[in-house]
């Protein structure tokens, strides 16, 4: 079942499956703004990465001596959410885990997705309640994909209101593992700027780590600012498919990453994870300003 969230700026979609934004149309000229899922490139719009952002290295986590196995950004993506509140300018998710989960994942859970409209920004909020009696530990991280062209678009990275002068990625092992090498692409920006093109990602995802930029705006053709991206964490990713000519490109901030290549795959020790100690709550998010 999908929601729907509308004023005089923006009309959001977002389905009770994954609490994945589907479409976000900019009223004043019909724009639809978000990419529409063609399987051919990409086959989701923006999914919410819970437990895990990216990959466990070799897709395998060990606590307290058992393995658990579990794919690229976790499972919450791909399970149905219960709508638990809507009202004209908010839409609230929740869910909890079930012998499905416990398979993959050795902790109970309670995960809300939050989504509030306000003229034409788009808040997105996330709260993960531990419901153990020990600690939890988890990774938790967004993945909107923008409609655009990458040959002439660009993009805008800022910290703390003014234009970055550089940035350094690191880059994802070209081993298939989907983990992370100790290579790493550094990009002198001009004004903040950054030209996107196909070959940009042709070694696969960005990772930005060490709280580089604040917000990172992609910018159209025809050099106007489509959308603004805060990244409220200590890392975000910027994506498009390798060596797909894709019409879109992500920006994801990140409470959490994949493993490095060679990870022991002890859950507690993970680059970045968050703990929750018994009954404790996080709360994070971002927000997206459409243009």
């Amino acid at each position: 079942m999908n929601h729907i969230l509308e004023n005089e700026y923006l009309k959001i979609t977002v389905a009770e499956h994954g609490a994945e934004i589907r479409s976000i149309i900019r009223k004043s000229d019909g724009i639809e703004l978000m990419w529409q899922a063609d399987a051919a490139y990409w086959g989701r719009t923006s999914p919410v990465l819970f437990p895990v952002v990216g990959n466990y290295y070799m897709k395998k986590s060990v606590f307290k001596g058992k393995t658990y196995e579990m794919g690229q950004h976790g499972f919450a993506r791909d399970m149905e959410f219960s709508c638990i509140e809507e009202t004209a300018s908010t839409l609230n998710f929740v869910l909890k885990d079930d012998e499905t989960t416990h398979e993959k994942y050795p902790f109970a859970f309670e995960l809300y997705v939050g989504y509030e409209l306000t003229e034409s920004t788009v808040k997105v909020l996330w709260k993960v309640k531990n419901v153990n009696d020990s600690t939890m530990y988890f990774s938790i991280g967004a993945h909107p994909a923008f409609n655009c062209n990458l040959n002439t678009g660009s993009l805008r990275f800022e910290k703390q209101e003014s234009a970055c002068k550089e940035l350094t990625a690191n880059i994802i092992s070209g081993d298939g593992s989907g983990c992370l090498s100790d290579e790493t692409d550094h990009f002198e920006l001009q004004n903040g700027v950054l030209k996107m093109s196909d070959e940009l990602f042709e070694k696969d995802a960005l990772v930005v780590e060490g709280e580089q930029a604040d917000v990172v705006t992609l910018i159209d053709e025809n050099g106007k600012d489509v959308v603004s991206v805060t990244c409220p964490t200590k890392l975000f990713g910027v994506w498009s498919p390798v060596k797909k000519q894709a019409p879109f490109v992500c920006i994801e901030p990140w409470y959490g990453r994949c493993d490095r290549v060679g990870f022991n795959q002890k859950l507690e020790e993970r680059e970045y994870g968050n703990t929750l100690s018994a009954n404790e709550e996080f709360n994070g998010g971002y927000e997206m300003k459409f243009k």
